[in-house]
């Protein structure tokens, strides 16, 4: 379910956010609400496939844990689209099993749920 959040207009970074916790998506939204991005969130995998090829987000943050694909697949994807934008992974679970396949799937980051506000932005700061 697809659910576009133009904080700001005119030429705002683009962050696509994909997450299948409507209520995660919520706090992201709280978090980034009052910073210049242009938010794209999603609980759908193929719904963040068409957008990432048709808007070509500046970043994109993607929750690994999800039903049908889970993150490392669809960052996998949304790279063989050619998206060049920076993912940032976010996780409950920080094993170096997870780092490692962040890291393999072209991540910029792993951040740990729940999520710090200054931490997130920060990160994105730092890529952005």
């Amino acid at each position: 379910m697809p659910n576009r959040d133009c904080l700001y207009s005119g030429t705002e970074k683009k962050i696509l956010a994909v997450d299948n916790a409507v209520m995660y998506l919520n706090t992201l939204k709280k978090i980034l609400e009052s910073y210049p991005y242009d938010l794209f969130t999603t609980t759908s995998c193929d719904e963040a496939l068409k957008y990432a090829a048709n808007n070509r987000p500046d970043l994109i943050l993607l929750d690994i844990e999800m039903p049908g694909m889970d993150g490392y697949e669809l960052a996998r994807r949304i790279k063989q689209g050619g998206c060049k934008a920076p993912i940032i992974f976010i996780s409950a679970n920080s094993t170096k099993e997870y780092v490692d396949k962040a890291e393999e799937a072209g991540a910029e980051g792993l951040l740990i749920k729940p999520l710090r506000s200054s931490q997130l932005i920060s990160k994105i700061s730092e890529l952005i």
